[in-house]
């Protein structure tokens, strides 16, 4: 078997293991939101559901401690308390009976300075003090019930308590009456499959790791707060805060909703994919070795075309009866070798670029060793004018301010050979021209129009405003901006400059003119030469590094000039490069 068909057996084979192995993964991620979706919205409707249970609760509280506020036992109390002899002790017992008539856990009467007059829940309390009852600033009659944790013989419970004041001949008369909030609660709540319900309240680490860690956070934050935790099956715990009078975490409600749903869902999902797989392998074995042998015969007559090709018989040509892709392929190579000979001459135009990037990135190499030791042999010298005469001062400063600046002119001429050299492969983009001209317009107009400066006039002309290539923005600008300013260079009295877009064939077509002195025909033909100007000053490189951007897009740039009637440099892009390049427009 050729290393041809076992490479492409392999390449079927891995392809199909791939391809499973991502959807399986795929398919896992998009349960696993799903499942997390679904879970946090069931976990959001138990808090409503919760929260209402608790409004509900505490509306029924504060109308059962309201009733007792008014009833007849709890007023003739008010009235004992503050008279002549009154005997507390009396009504030890009386909230234990008014607790058992309003069906309440929890009902304390307290006197004006905040003592314990009577305890259902708690007897021995009989004396004690609930000083924040007394605060004058809490209007407790319209005060809604809220969450407070309550002192039991053996324990602490949190309960949903009221609170209602009853004015009196001596001053107010409390009643603090409500329900626990414990198993019986959670009970009324409607739990769905999977999930469950409890109160925490332990601030040691006694308890579960998992449900402490969540329930310090809520401690901590005042906010609700979740973990996953693994423990034989792998389930997530949320907090909810259950917030007292004065908005403190008092309880901590936990829900933990188990996630053994998702565990057999993936495992699941796990196991169709590398069944899946592996079916996969077989079958797609079968069809590569049918696939790679029809192919083969095709690849190698392909091959031997290419040699030719590679060997210089541009003239070379592949013949297949096939109508398949293979086919297309060699009708495709055949085309291919007709349009070599006809693109002879922008190969050699990108050689002759290539060429020249080679013999900047060397000269600017060559140019640059010498530098440093010159710059330090200068300044040492300036250091050392302090040791010599005097008349030889007045020389030495002049020469090596002179010697600096030449040096500082050499760096410059060798700066912009390296960016030549360096000029780095285009990014495509979606250029619309009928935005990108008017935008290197606005970039020049300041200058065109400076006081003192030779006045120039710009025109604008698009022939289509939809018209877009595949270019990098930043490379293609710069090619435009460098063809303006040559045509600003030639135009020292001031004149016009034509930007034009126009639609050519298979593309788009880019001209800048002007209405300077134009060029001789000699000029024309060596314009695009690196190093080659006709200014009195200039590297020479500017029109060097617009061939080189026209050329690295496919295209092709030209001038058109006559001493005396002015310039047009006109360049050629295709519609669509060969790039991969963004998509989306840009002026």
């Amino acid at each position: 078997m050729s290393p041809f068909r076992i490479r492409l057996l392999l390449l079927f084979a891995v392809a199909i293991a791939a391809t499973s192995a991502v959807i399986s993964y795929a398919i896992s991620v998009m349960a696993g939101r799903a499942f997390e979706r679904l879970d946090e919205e069931r976990t959001r409707a138990l808090v409503a559901q919760f929260q209402r249970e608790i409004d509900v609760r505490g509306r029924e509280v504060s109308r059962r401690v309201e009733s007792l506020a008014g009833s007849e036992p709890v007023k003739r109390i008010a009235a004992d308390l503050h008279g002549p002899g009154a005997d507390l002790s009396l009504y030890a017992d009386q909230a234990r009976l008014l607790a058992n008539e309003q069906a309440l856990d929890f009902l304390e009467i307290v006197g004006p300075d905040g003592a314990i007059v009577s305890s259902a829940h708690y007897p021995a309390r009989f004396g004690y003090k609930k000083a924040w009852l007394v605060d004058p600033k809490i209007d407790w009659n319209r005060r809604a019930a809220f969450v407070e944790i309550e002192e039991l013989p053996e324990e602490k419970a949190p309960g949903l308590i009221a609170v209602r004041a009853i004015q009196t001949a001596g001053g107010v008369l409390y009643v603090a009456g409500g329900q626990r909030i414990g198993k019986g609660f959670l009970e009324a709540i409607a739990l769905p499959a999977g999930m469950h319900a409890e109160l925490y309240r332990d601030t040691g680490r006694e308890g579960p790791p998992d449900l402490h860690s969540v329930a310090q956070r809520v401690r901590l934050t005042g906010r609700e707060a979740s973990v996953r935790t693994d423990s034989g099956e792998t389930s997530a715990v949320h907090g909810i805060p259950l917030n007292g009078r004065e908005k403190e975490v008092m309880s901590v409600l936990m829900v933990t909703s188990s996630r053994r749903d998702l565990f057999e869902l993936t495992g699941f999902i796990r196991t169709v994919g590398l069944l899946g797989a592996a079916a996969g392998i077989l079958i797609g074995a079968a069809i590569a070795w049918w696939a790679s042998a029809r192919v083969t015969r095709p690849v190698r007559e392909l091959a031997a075309g290419a040699r030719e090709v590679a060997a210089g018989n541009w003239g070379a040509r592949v013949t297949l009866d096939s109508r398949d892709e293979m086919g297309e392929l060699a009708g495709a190579f055949n085309k291919m070798t007709e349009q070599l000979a006809s693109q002879r001459d922008r190969l050699i135009q990108v050689e002759r670029v290539a060429a020249w990037r080679e013999l900047a990135r060397r000269l600017a190499h060559e140019l640059k060793n010498p530098l440093f030791p010159l710059q330090i042999t200068v300044e040492n010298l300036q250091r050392a004018r302090n040791l010599d005469a005097a008349q030889f001062h007045e020389v030495f400063d002049e020469s090596t301010s002179t010697l600096l600046a030449e040096l500082s002119h050499l760096k410059s001429i060798i700066g912009r050979f390296s960016d030549f050299a360096r000029m780095p492969a285009p990014r495509f983009e979606k250029v619309r021209l009928g935005e990108f001209l008017p935008d290197i317009a606005r970039l020049f107009e300041p200058q065109w129009q400076a006081p003192g400066q030779p006045r120039i006039e710009s025109s604008i002309e698009i022939e289509d405003a939809a018209i877009t290539v595949d270019a990098d923005p930043d490379q293609l600008n710069r090619a435009v901006r460098n063809l303006v300013l040559n045509a600003m260079d030639a135009m020292p009295s001031g004149g016009t400059i034509t930007l034009r877009a126009r639609r050519g064939a298979g593309g788009a077509v880019l001209e800048v003119a002007d209405t300077g002195a134009g060029l001789t025909k000699e000029e024309c033909e060596r314009l695009f030469t690196p190093y080659y100007t006709t200014k009195t000053h200039g590297t020479g490189l500017g029109l060097a590094i617009v061939q080189s951007v026209v050329s690295d897009h496919g295209g092709k740039i030209g001038v058109e000039s006559e001493p005396g009637k002015g310039s047009t440099f006109r360049i050629e892009l295709p519609e669509r490069s060969g790039s991969n390049g963004a998509s989306s427009d840009r002026g």
